[in-house]
């Protein structure tokens, strides 16, 4: 499978952690801790890429890269 970049973060509102995937629209997933939501997300990139196939449609490749700050001090 290919490379996506996956975003883990803290969901107060749904009281558990969201792993999503930017480079591909809504794959989403959602987990008591962060291993379950990037577990998760994992099964949702695999179902999101073999239907994008099944259905020929295109299937971006990996572009999304976080900015990352640096502090100096």
């Amino acid at each position: 499978m290919r490379d996506y970049h996956i975003n883990i973060f803290y969901s107060e509102e749904d009281g558990g952690y969201i792993a999503d995937i930017p480079d591909l629209d809504s794959c989403s997933a959602f987990g008591d801790t962060p291993e379950e939501a990037l577990a998760e997300v994992e099964l949702a990139k695999k179902i999101w890429l073999e239907a994008a196939g099944a259905r020929g449609a295109s299937i971006p490749e990996p572009r999304y890269r976080p900015l990352i700050y640096q502090v100096s001090g």
